[in-house]
């Protein structure tokens, strides 16, 4: 009888492990990076209609299904690749915790919820999903080994969540989101390119083929111009957007738009910071707060017309 609990143990453990390890392949932290779904319904005005708030969660919700499916089929393609890396090395799939079948349930389980959702929503989100998918398939196969064009690949994917917003919602989709997302996605791109040089020194090329066409100077450079032009796309959206109050008190925000970039370059440059973005946005308190007081500032601003 002991030594029969004992086996049921043993087995219990593996089960938990085998769910931890899976539940780590989902990569959960990388959701925070569907918020970008929901800009549309805050910039929108429509924070206060329940019923597109409900529209908007299950879109982001659908995203986050389907990021996930992703980033399962990219680590099972790269797990060789990863293997490589002193980081990535220990993800499960690489590490070799999680087999082929798991993979592939997981992967058809995940993207048929994100369907699912899509459908329930907007037959025209169902259709940005799928685009996003094919973006990131392609990605994954053929882009991510183009220069530049991966990083760009990687902007699309964000301008493909600030639409499917739009749609969930059904409002346009404003040309500042579009402009504003595109450049903090390549800034974003570009940082996390130059910490893989970095990080990797002379082993980059053995990871990822295209860090052979990258140099430190080049993502530097590229850093700066996207960094100065996000914010001045952002600066000029305060008090050029038609749907803005008219008083341009939204330009009371852009202070903490400033410090998050410059904090930010001072994480890449200061301590070698970047590789992984969500990572640093939920680890770094003084990041983390500039984006919290500027999400409640543009709120309070929008929503309150006692502030205009």
């Amino acid at each position: 009888m002991a030594e029969l609990e004992t086996g049921q143990r043993a087995r219990a453990l593996v089960a938990a492990a085998r769910w931890n390890d899976l539940w780590v392949s989902l990569r959960p932290r990388q959701w925070v990076k569907n918020a970008v779904v929901l800009a549309p319904l805050v910039f929108g005005e429509l924070l206060t209609d329940w019923h597109a708030v409900a529209r908007a969660t299950v879109a982001m919700l659908a995203f986050c299904a389907a990021g996930s499916a992703l980033y399962l089929f990219n680590d099972w393609h790269d797990a060789e690749a990863d293997r490589q890396h002193p980081l990535k090395r220990n993800r499960p799939i690489a590490a070799g915790r999680i087999g082929g079948n798991t993979v592939r349930v997981s992967i058809g389980l995940l993207l048929a919820a994100a369907v699912a959702a899509s459908s329930v929503v907007d037959l025209r989100l169902l259709a940005v999903l799928f685009a996003y998918v094919v973006l990131m398939v392609l990605y994954t196969l053929v882009l991510k080994h183009l220069v530049l064009i991966d990083v760009l690949a990687i902007a699309g994917g964000f301008v493909l969540r600030a639409l499917a917003g739009a749609v969930s919602v059904q409002v346009p989709m404003s040309p500042w989101l579009y402009v504003c997302t595109v450049l903090l996605a390549l800034f974003l791109g570009f940082a996390k390119r130059r910490h893989e040089i970095v990080l990797l020194e002379d082993q980059a090329v053995n990871h990822r083929r295209i860090l052979d066409d990258y140099s430190v100077p080049l993502l530097d450079g590229l850093l700066t111009v996207t960094a100065a032009a996000t914010l001045m796309a952002y600066s000029l959206y305060t008090f050029s957007a038609p749907n803005l109050p008219n008083s341009h008190l939204m330009m009371l925000t852009i202070p903490f738009v400033i410090y998050g970039i410059f904090r930010y370059l001072y994480l890449v440059y200061r301590h070698d910071q970047g590789g992984l973005p969500e990572q640093v946005l939920l680890n770094d308190l003084p990041l983390l707060a500039s984006i919290v007081l500027w999400g409640l500032a543009t709120v309070a601003l929008l929503y309150v017309p006692e502030l205009l």
